[in-house]
């Protein structure tokens, strides 16, 4: 069965003016137009994340030269600025929202800048946007109990559920962080398939709750986007935030080490 390759884009907010704190994962709007252009001229077919593991799961073949288009948070961007877009071009995405972050009744004023509301939620996914899982309030989920994980998963999917009038069936983990338990809650939590970040190009060997992604930012320049469209030299776009990583995992299981000492001496 093929294993070819795919670039998955990973978004965060669409804006002109991003605030401080989205300002390094945010794109301007001009520059998502010409990155959506050069998909097109580059024959590339996007797909969402459902339609993608569906024919990766069933064996059926992928459309030509298949990428995807997600976008994590759900800033209002995304519905201002990326669905004319995305709308002129015919082409489909996927949103994972964080529902204690999009405005509205469940809203836990978390968000870190403006923010969708639940009609724009609507809209988008009635404009062939996907809309699946990013927790309620975006945290490290590997970090959880399993009684906060239960609650972080089976609050989001019930919200976009009773949002949009059927469950959410894909997730990204929120700061791609994941582990084999939260990989394991996520499958009971009703989800199929599963983003990770990784910034490296997709295959079906990785497992349908460990996909990998590549990191769109505002300092990706036309020719380096170019270059993950058709996977070259992804490895040395992304070679300091891999380090960067390396070392924060280690700070991290270092913490999650010291949690379980304190939980089982309470």
């Amino acid at each position: 069965m093929s294993d070819t390759p795919v670039p998955i884009l990973m978004y965060h907010s669409v804006a002109a003016a991003p605030n401080d704190a989205t300002r390094a994962l945010s794109v301007a709007p001009e520059a998502f137009a010409e990155q959506m252009a050069l998909v097109g001229d580059l024959g590339l077919t996007p797909v969402t994340t459902a339609e993608l593991a569906v024919r990766w799961r069933t064996g059926r073949p992928l459309p030509d030269r298949p990428v995807l288009i997600t976008f994590d948070d759900g800033y209002e961007g995304v519905h201002r600025h990326a669905l004319p877009v995305l709308a002129k071009h015919g082409f489909p995405a996927t949103l994972f929202v964080s529902t204690g972050w999009i405005r509205g009744a469940y809203d836990t004023g978390g968000g870190l800048d403006t923010m969708l509301d639940w009609p724009q939620v609507r809209d988008l996914a009635s404009g062939g946007v996907e809309i699946g899982g990013h927790s309620h309030t975006h945290p490290q989920l590997d970090q959880l109990t399993d009684g906060e994980l239960r609650t972080e998963l089976g609050r989001c999917t019930d919200i976009v559920a009773e949002e949009l009038g059927a469950p959410p069936v894909s997730f990204a983990y929120p700061y791609g962080y994941s582990s084999r338990r939260v990989r394991q809650a996520v499958r009971a939590a009703g989800y199929a398939q599963a983003l990770a970040v990784g910034n490296g190009l997709a295959r079906r060997r990785q497992g349908p709750y460990a996909l990998q992604r590549v990191t769109v930012r505002r300092g990706t320049g036309v020719e380096e986007f170019e270059r993950l469209l058709q996977g070259r030299a992804v490895a040395r776009s992304f070679a300091r935030d891999r380090a960067l990583t390396k070392g924060y995992a280690l700070v991290r299981r270092a913490r999650q080490v010291r949690r379980k000492a304190i939980r089982s001496r309470v």
